[in-house]
């Protein structure tokens, strides 16, 4: 193990023994919103970076919501072993209403002091990192360094974000499986998948698993496109077909897809699949292991440059330093080639 902290050297009898200089305070780590594969790789990197550099670490529970009722210990290099290979985050997540107004923030605020937090890493995602921003701008001394932890992949200045790969994979997974029932008997099946505004994870899962179509927010389909992938997909030989629909708080999900199909082309048979929070879950892949644990050493490299209220982002393969409010402030663009390649693949 390579040292970066403070170090000295002590001789006893002849042996030397290395020694890190504690720095002052604490750095706490808390994760935040939905759930993530990949999270707990991050909080390992991070404690274990931490503590190598001279820090110590407390863990915060519940996200926010912890962070306001002090809900709070210290983590130790043991605390975070075994735990790269595991799903979910073992410092448990939670949305905070509490948190959402000056009240709240204010009582964070004075269990960051009583604790000695001098610095507050953040996993989430958007939600998670506007939090951050606001609190940040609320208090000059508190120095916030976000993570970029969301399946949807939808924050800016980061190419991907930890357990998006992982829920590609997963995606893929299932739609590999439904596929061989759509074959058999001849349906179409709509699947809806998570992103909520970003249509990174059904575009992707849509080209990489061989689907006809993908219904995502950047590309809205309407009638007439709806038409064409039915006349596109159900071409002479091929009669079934597997859409990929991103998740919609209008309603228009793969439902209601679904039943504009039914209505419109009574002929065909269609059923819907809605993967959930089956996408969540799972030992993160390696794509994300390596991923979190490059950002999560990065954010005290970070933290030792005195960085302060940026997202720590992945961009051209290189680590880069992100502005919280850049980082959430508009949505982030899909590349528009990506639908190209699944209209012209999907023929």
């Amino acid at each position: 193990m390579r040292l970066r902290g403070p170090v000295f050297a002590v001789g006893i009898g002849g042996n030397k023994f290395l020694i890190i200089m504690e720095k002052k305070g604490y750095i706490g780590i808390l994760t935040s919103g939905g759930d993530a594969s990949g999270m707990n790789a991050t909080i390992r990197a991070i404690t274990r970076s931490a503590i190598c550099n001279g820090y110590k670490v407390k863990g915060i529970y519940r996200g926010y919501e912890g962070l306001i009722h002090d809900e709070i210990r210290e983590l130790t290099t043991e605390d975070v072993s075994n735990i790269i290979q595991r799903g979910g985050t073992i410092l448990k997540t939670a949305r905070s209403k509490d948190f959402e107004t000056p009240e709240g923030r204010q009582k964070a605020y004075e269990v960051m002091k009583k604790e000695e937090i001098t610095a507050l890493f953040i996993i989430g995602g958007n939600g998670s990192l506007t939090g951050a921003r606001v609190f940040a701008q609320e208090h000059d001394d508190v120095v916030c360094i976000g993570l970029p932890g969301t399946i949807d992949n939808d924050l800016c200045g980061t190419d991907r974000t930890i357990g998006y790969d992982t829920a590609l994979n997963t995606i893929v997974d299932c739609v590999d499986k439904i596929r061989d029932t759509a074959t058999s008997h001849e349906r179409i099946f709509f699947v809806e998948v998570m992103g909520r505004d970003a249509g990174f994870l059904a575009q992707n899962s849509a080209i990489a698993s061989g689907a006809e179509a993908a219904i995502i927010p950047e590309d809205q389909t309407d009638k007439d496109q709806l038409e064409e992938f039915i006349s596109r997909g159900f071409r002479k030989t091929k009669n079934s077909s597997i859409v990929l629909v991103t998740e919609s708080a209008t309603g228009k999900g793969a439902n209601y897809y679904a039943d504009r199909v039914r209505k419109e082309y009574p002929q065909y048979d269609v059923r819907v699949t809605i993967l959930g929070h089956l996408q969540r879950g799972g030992s993160p892949s390696a794509g994300d292991r390596i991923l979190a644990s490059r950002l999560g050493y990065a954010s005290i490299q970070a933290l030792m440059e005195g960085q302060r209220n940026v997202m720590i982002g992945i961009r051209n393969d290189k680590v880069v330093y992100v502005p919280i409010p850049e980082a959430i402030k508009q949505h982030k663009p899909l590349d528009d080639s990506l639908i190209d390649v699944l209209d012209e693949l999907s023929i």
